[in-house]
C-alpha cells in the first residue's frame, strides 16, 4: 500500500474521526479540519508527525483556499480529499426556516464544492488524486422531517457524478460514498432540530423525531468497518462513482430504484406524448 496524504474535513467525530484514526495507523499522512484548540490537540496527539490539524470552518469559503495553500507548501500535495463535514437538519419543511437551509446547504454542499475547487488544479496537473465526497442514504432516498438535509445529499450526489466525468481523463477519482444508519453522532449532538409548532403535523412528526432520538447509538452500522472500506477503495484503479454503505442502505435503494422504475413505466405514454410529432 502507498502511503497518502489525506485531507479530511471534520475530524473530531463521526466518518471523519474514524477514517482519520484509520488512515494514521495505516501510516498515512492526515490533514484533518477541526474547530476548536481542544480538537486541534486531540487530533495532533494520535500520530506525532503525521496528523495535523487545520482549523477552518468550510463555510468560511475566502479562507479555504490560503489554509490550503499553506498547508500544502509545508507537507506536499494532498492525494485524497474526503468531504465528510456536515450535519442533519431535522424538521417539517413548513416549520424550518429558510436561513435553516441555507446554513445546511452552505456546510453539506456550499463548502464541500469549496474544499473540492481548492484542491482540484494541483490534482489535475499532476494527473492524480480521489475525492471522496461522503453523502447519505438520504441522497437516494427521502423520509419525512429531512427535507433540507435530502436535498443536500441529493446536490452532493449529483455533483460528485458530474464532476467524475469532468475530471476522469485527468487521472482523478471521485466517489460518492452514501452510507445508511451509522453510530456516529448525526441522529445526536451533531443534528439541529427544528423546534415543533404546527399541530396537524404531530401525528407524522412527532413518532418519527422520538424513535430517531431512541435510535442514536444503536444504529447497525460500525464506523471503523466503514473507514476500512474507504481505505481500501483509494487503492482501487477502477473504484465506483456511487458507493452505498450498509445493509440498512442498500435495502432501502434498491425499493426506491424498484419504485421509481415502475411509476416511469407507468407513465411512460404520458412521458413519450410530449415530443413534436
Amino acid at each position: 500500500m502507498n502511503t497518502r496524504t489525506f485531507l479530511i474535513t471534520g475530524v473530531s467525530s463521526g466518518f471523519g474521526q474514524a477514517l482519520a484514526s484509520a488512515a494514521l495507523a495505516a501510516g498515512h499522512t492526515v490533514v484533518g479540519t477541526v474547530r476548536n484548540d481542544e480538537a486541534r490537540a486531540a487530533f495532533e496527539s494520535h500520530a506525532s508527525g503525521r496528523a495535523h490539524a487545520l482549523w477552518l470552518d468550510v463555510t468560511d469559503f475566502e479562507a479555504i483556499a490560503p489554509a490550503l495553500a499553506a498547508v500544502t507548501q509545508r507537507l506536499g500535495p494532498i492525494d485524497v480529499l474526503v468531504n465528510n463535514a456536515g450535519y442533519g437538519h431535522e424538521g417539517v419543511l413548513e416549520e424550518s426556516g429558510l436561513d435553516a437551509m441555507r446554513h445546511q446547504f452552505d456546510v453539506n454542499v456550499f463548502g464541500a464544492v469549496a474544499m473540492i475547487k481548492a484542491v482540484l488544479p494541483a490534482m489535475r496537473e499532476r494527473r492524480a488524486g480521489h475525492i471522496l465526497n461522503i453523502t447519505s442514504m438520504g441522497g437516494f432516498i427521502t423520509m419525512p422531517g429531512i427535507a433540507y438535509y435530502c436535498g443536500s445529499k441529493f446536490a452532493l450526489e449529483g455533483i460528485s457524478e458530474v464532476l467524475a466525468q469532468e475530471v476522469k481523463g485527468f487521472g482523478i477519482k471521485v466517489t460518492a460514498v452514501a452510507p445508511g444508519s451509522f453510530r456516529t453522532d448525526w441522529a445526536g449532538r451533531s443534528m439541529v432540530r427544528a423546534e415543533r409548532s404546527i399541530a396537524d403535523y404531530d401525528a407524522l412528526m412527532d413518532p418519527i423525531r422520538a424513535a430517531r432520538q431512541a435510535k442514536s447509538g444503536q444504529q447497525a452500522g460500525d464506523p471503523a468497518k466503514a473507514a476500512q472500506v474507504l481505505l481500501d477503495l483509494v487503492e482501487q484503479r477502477d473504484p465506483p462513482v456511487h458507493l452505498l454503505l450498509g445493509t440498512d442502505a442498500l435495502a432501502l435503494v434498491r425499493a426506491k430504484l424498484g419504485t421509481m422504475a415502475a411509476e416511469i413505466t407507468r407513465w411512460e405514454g404520458v412521458s413519450a406524448s410530449t415530443d413534436f410529432a
